[in-house]
């Protein structure tokens, strides 16, 4: 069975967790204590207790204050989950998991086992163990492709725990308690929902950690950071498709919006880095190209910028964050303009046949066009190069300045000795390109240079994540197939028919498998005068368990059967004793699991969406044995495709 990793290994990683979760306690302690002074300050008349308590909520308030601080601290650690190559890459920001209480469902689950299915619950204490330990793995999933494997296996498993034991009409009575990823307060919530919510967000922040982890400097690198964001992307995106009203505010739809546009810069990043490993930097058209994509780069983090500042969002995103978002945009537009300067100093003018090709890149290279004179007459002048050169300088160098002053601002960035020193690098680069083609006779004024049409070579996808890759099977198998042995059936007491065979045999019809049902019973034979009726499904023959059954097996347990006759276990689903609702009832419980109102899972939109190759896995997709189990009206003694008579 799948294993989280060990999270006393002492890490600089699991050290972290460990100061989350420590954290995330006292903030919980903090939390009911405010919780009781404030019913304490409701509850009260008396001036003087209403003055200490009042007292006390101040201090409880400032002590949250601090711990959420020292959280942001930590959540801002991006150094922890980045590689230890040589080279120098910018950070890119990971998220910490969210974590989550032990969660016991030992009698919980036995409990519905025997009041609802009627078995003895204390039968199925292995398959709940199973399930609980498999949960306690999923809390500490490893940073690479077994953890990812580990949360989707737990995701597919909840699949099966609501179809089995989440009624629409009430809960099993457990609360799901998760904190939230970035400051710690706790949530918690009856709905299965918010587990298969957490643990999804989970996967995108693990995805995120392993994009953040990537070497950069090589291209296998890039390409394994390009697809963990953008598949952290696509677990947001889902997240926010198919959920919906999440208690905590991580999982909002603000925040998750967010989220995604902060992965798809982070993967838009990650182009342009490609691009200066691959392109051969001397040439004017692969240098126009890398100053169009540092503008795309810039476009999407000030994109990201605007939304950390939207109402909902600005006063719960770290400082650091919304910061280095900033300090990368101002960073990517001093790129821009100086990659189109390097472009117009170092490259000879194009020779005849060139100036074609170079005229209509840079016909489309700016966004507005720049001052002087034509296009051909500035490619072919190297002096013109030259002045429209030093004014995109005179622009990066500006910009440099302006990601350091951001820089500055943030005490956590300032400890960021990377980022510094990237800053530093890009600033040093543009300023002696600035002094190397300033002349001292230049007389005239540097004019403004326009800004740098953005655009990319290879657009960030949302990469949604395809659950039916890991198989799971049902932990809760022997409760007997799902179609009809589910939360949200209801059966009569199984009842034990002993039955005699007559000369015209058996006289009912038998039609599908897993559990076989019968379809129809002749008046007057022998199993109409058992106390067989059309709708039974036969789950014992002899006491054999006959609920996964095939038609064939059934039908030769019966076949052997001698004089003393057979025992046949058989139930009856609730408000399905017409032959007519037997069959409505079969194509309503193969539509899947019911889901929450609350969360859109079960919205047409995702179903029809969705490319997943297996039925059990995709939310509410319709089973295949609807098909079988369509009744038709031919009379019960006509015997049809898989109708047969005994």
């Amino acid at each position: 069975s799948q294993q989280g990793c060990d999270p006393f290994a002492q890490t600089q990683r699991s050290k972290l967790q460990h100061r989350r979760a420590r954290i995330n306690q006292q903030i919980n302690k903090e939390m009911r204590m405010r919780a009781g002074a404030e019913n304490l300050f409701r509850a009260t008349s008396n001036h003087k207790v209403k003055e200490t308590v009042a007292l006390e909520l101040s201090y409880v308030n400032s002590n949250l204050q601090l711990l959420k601080e020292e959280l942001e601290e930590l959540n801002s650690s991006m150094d922890v989950y980045q590689n230890d190559s040589e080279s120098i890459s910018v950070p890119m920001i990971p998220l910490g998991l969210k974590e989550t209480k032990e969660l016991d469902l030992l009698v919980p689950l036995k409990d519905f086992i025997s009041e609802h299915y009627g078995e003895e619950g204390v039968l199925f204490e292995k398959e709940i163990k199973e399930f609980m330990e498999l949960r306690q793995a999923m809390r500490t999933p490893s940073r690479n492709e077994a953890g990812l494997e580990l949360l989707m296996e737990y995701y597919n498993q909840l699949y099966f725990l609501d179809s089995r034991f989440f009624p629409p009409t009430k809960t099993l009575g457990v609360f799901f308690h998760w904190y939230d990823s970035l400051t710690g307060v706790p949530s918690h919530q009856r709905a299965l929902a918010f587990e298969k919510g957490s643990v999804l967000f989970n996967l995108g922040a693990l995805h995120t950690q392993i994009g953040a982890r990537q070497d950069r400097a090589s291209l296998p690198g890039l390409n394994q950071a390009i697809d963990a964001f953008q598949k952290a992307a696509g677990a947001f995106n889902y997240l926010k498709e198919n959920f919906s009203n999440a208690p905590s505010l991580d999982m909002s739809a603000a925040s998750l919006t967010m989220l995604v546009r902060l992965m798809v810069a982070q993967v838009q990043e990650c182009v342009f880095e490609k691009m200066t490993l691959l392109r051969a930097q001397n040439d004017f058209l692969a240098r126009l190209q890398l100053a169009q994509e540092a503008a795309r780069v810039e476009d999407v983090y000030s994109l990201v910028h605007q939304t950390m500042n939207q109402p909902h969002v600005k006063d719960y995103v770290p400082f650091s964050w919304t910061t280095m978002v900033q300090v990368k945009s101002e960073h990517f537009k001093a790129l821009s303009h100086y990659f189109a300067a390097i472009a117009l100093c170092d490259c000879p003018a194009p020779s005849d046949a060139e100036l074609l090709e170079q005229e209509k890149a840079f016909l489309q290279f700016h966004v507005t066009m720049p001052e002087g004179p034509s296009l051909r007459v500035l490619l072919q002048d190297p002096e013109e190069r030259r002045k429209l050169g030093k004014a995109h300088l005179k622009k990066a160098i500006m910009k440099h300045e302006e990601a350091m002053r951001i820089h500055g601002l943030c005490k956590i960035l300032r400890k960021m000795d990377i980022l510094q020193e990237v800053l530093s690098f890009a600033h040093k680069r543009s300023l002696s390109k600035y002094s190397e083609i300033d002349h001292e006779e230049d007389f005239f004024e540097t004019g403004e240079a326009p800004d740098i049409h953005p655009k990319t070579h290879q657009k960030p996808e949302i990469k949604s994540p395809n659950f039916s890759q890991v198989k799971v099977t049902d932990l809760f198998h022997r409760l007997g197939p799902l179609s009809v042995f589910s939360a949200k059936n209801k059966w009569y007491p199984a009842r034990r028919v002993h039955l005699m065979r007559g000369e015209n045999g058996f006289g009912f019809t038998l039609r599908g498998d897993s559990p076989v049902l019968i379809a129809g019973v002749i008046p007057g034979g022998c199993a109409a005068e058992a106390g067989l009726k059309e709708g039974d499904y036969i789950i014992s023959v002899n006491g054999k368990d006959c609920k996964w059954s095939k038609h064939a097996e059934v039908v030769q347990l019966l076949k052997s059967t001698g004089k003393e006759g057979v025992d046949i276990g058989v139930i009856t689903l609730q408000g399905s004793e017409c032959p007519k609702a037997v069959d409505r009832k079969a194509a309503v419980m193969s539509s899947g699991p019911g889901m929450p109102k609350s969360n859109k899972e079960n919205s047409r939109k995702s179903l029809m969406n969705s490319k997943s190759a297996s039925t059990l896995l995709v939310w509410s997709k319709k089973s295949k044995r609807s098909k079988k189990s369509t009744y038709s009206g031919v009379p019960f003694t006509a015997v049809g495709d898989n109708e047969a008579m005994y």
